[in-house]
Order: C-alpha cells, then structure tokens, then sequence
C-alpha cells in the first residue's frame, strides 16, 4: 500500500484534563508550554488529577498529524516507539484503528505520556514524559516503507535526544534517495534556542515544507512582520505554512503567498491545532487540491479542534465536505 504521509515522532499517549489557574499555579509549571519531565513528577501531577474527567487517545505532535490525515480519508504510516506494557498496547491499537500502519516493535520499559492541563483560557500547558519513545532511532526507520510515501513528516521535538535526533536524519536521508518529499514542523519555540542552527541547515537543504508559527518564525529569522518571516525562510525551502492561530495562516509556494483565512470558533482548548493545520494542508495537497484549497481545509480542520477538548476530531469531516473544498 502507498502512503500520503509517512511520519516520525514520540509516541505518546495524551492525557487530557480541564484544571483550574490555582491547580496550575500550584504545579508551578509555565503556562502555555511543553515542559520535559520526570516519571515520578508526572506521576504527581496526575495525582493532581484524581476524581477529574481525563481524556485518553494516542498522541504526540506527529502522531496527531498522522492520525489526523488518517481521518480525513488519507493513507498513513508511523514510526514511534511505545512500551510493553498496558499504555503501549493501547496507544498501537489507538493508531492502527484510526487506519494508521505502525510497525515499530515495542520496547521494555514505561510508554511516554502527555498529561495536557487546560485552562478557562484554551491554553495548554504540556508535561511531557517521554518514556521509551526517547529510544525511537534509526534502526526503526524502514526505508521500504518510506518508499511508498508522497511524504515524510519530521517533528523538532526528535532533537532533543541522541538516536530520535538520529532517527529524524535517517528518516530524510531516505526519504531523498526515494525522491520522497520532507515536511518538517518545528514543533515549539523553546526548541529554536537550543537547534536554530540545525533547523536552518534543514531549511536550507533537504526540506521541502517548513510548518511554523508566528513566534517560531520570528525566532528563526529575527524578523517582526509576518510577510518578511515567510519571504526570509521561502529564499530557502520550496514551500512555507506559517500559522496565526485564530487569524489564520500564510502558505509560500512557488514564490507566491497565498493567505488563508481563520475561522471565527469558540475556542476551548488549542491543544493539536498546529498539528491538525498540518494534517489538513499534507491531506489535501497530496489528494487533488491545489495549495489554497489545502489550506482552507486545514484551517477548518485546526478550528473544529480548538472547539473541543483533545487533539482528535469529535466532529470528522464527510467525504462531502471535504470534496466541497476543492470547488
């Protein structure tokens, strides 16, 4: 079978949860951000959670953008490692019942969890343990299956760690011996500080389509308007989607912008927006659509999510509205 997209990131299974501004305060971490943390500390702050609603699915950045081209209609496969254990077995039949191909063995030890605390505000604030899917590397990548794919998607937060940062390197330097195309999304501004030259060595080589927010773009080239952040990093790789939240996006393709408009939602939760945005526009461009068409469809897609709690879609799309996006 071929594939749109062939992803590579943490497998995770998210854990998800309404919380007060005391409770976060009371946690002391950031508001608004992913912070790494411990096993034991992630244990404590589910503790925090007892007697909440907690919302379980299969998860992590890339996972979320696999699954979601997965739902929309489109073929997808993913590497990302998961533990022997009750999580893992649960995050594998998660992914492989939304229609995604998984083939990663799983490893001893504990699978990675994102506990995501969201506030009255829609902000998440993201503790991430990353588990066994720190140990993901290149022996899991399979270039037979990469080979089947239009796509590889790459998440930044792989260069956090040796043999996942390794693993992303693998995964690109197949993918062009395949003639496979490589999308790559930076994931968080924290990781610019630290992989700014890394990325841009990817920007300006072997990437193909760059996803980035605002304040990422702005981080990468030290520019303000948003027009100069798309045109600096466009001089580089072929195709941008930089993103404003509920002011929309700005896709760059064969030297053009394209704008695309947000969608005028109540937004309760922003958890997997970006990646659900980057579900839609891979979907769409490699399903008929021309660019502005994808784009639309992912800016629909990225609104129904912050309309609901979860990175997963509650309201899917139908083959009929989604074939009204290519009128």
């Amino acid at each position: 079978m071929s594939y749109d997209v062939y992803g590579v990131g943490n497998a995770l299974v998210d854990m998800q949860a309404q919380v007060s501004e005391a409770t976060l305060e009371k946690l002391g971490y950031a508001k608004g951000i992913m912070t790494l943390v411990e096993e034991e500390t992630q244990i404590d702050v589910l503790g925090e959670l007892h007697g909440k609603s907690v919302n379980r699915c299969a998860g992590g950045s890339a996972a979320n953008t696999i699954i979601g081209i997965a739902d929309l209609g489109g073929k997808a496969a993913y590497a990302g490692k998961v533990g022997r254990d009750p999580l893992g077995d649960f995050c594998l039949s998660d992914m492989r019942e939304m229609g995604v191909a998984i083939e990663v063995p799983q490893a001893d030890g504990h699978t990675g969890t994102c506990v995501v605390l969201i506030t009255d505000d829609a902000q998440r604030t993201m503790l991430t343990h990353l588990g066994v899917s720190a140990t993901l590397g290149p022996e899991d990548i399979d270039e037979a299956e990469i080979a089947k794919a239009k796509y590889v998607y790459i998440e930044g937060y792989l260069f956090t760690g040796v043999s996942t940062r390794a693993a992303a390197m693998k995964t690109i330097e197949l993918a062009k011996k395949n003639n496979v195309k490589v999308a790559f999304t930076v994931s968080d501004p924290f990781l610019i500080s630290l992989f700014k030259d890394d990325f841009w060595e990817l920007i300006r080589g072997p990437v193909d389509l760059l996803f980035c927010n605002l304040e990422e773009a702005r981080s990468l080239t030290g520019r303000e308007h948003p027009i100069s952040c798309a045109n600096e990093i466009h001089q580089h790789a072929a195709n941008v989607a930089l993103t404003f939240g509920k002011d929309g996006s700005l896709l760059m393709h064969n030297g053009q912008a394209i704008p695309i408009e947000g969608v005028d939602v109540d937004a309760i939760d922003t958890t997997g927006a970006g990646d659900m945005y980057a579900a839609g526009l891979l979907y769409g461009i490699n399903n008929g659509m021309s660019w502005k068409q994808a784009g639309h469809l992912a800016s629909h897609a990225a609104a129904r999510i912050v309309e609901q709690l979860g990175a997963r879609l509650e309201r899917r799309f139908t083959e009929k509205e989604i074939a009204e996006f290519m009128d």
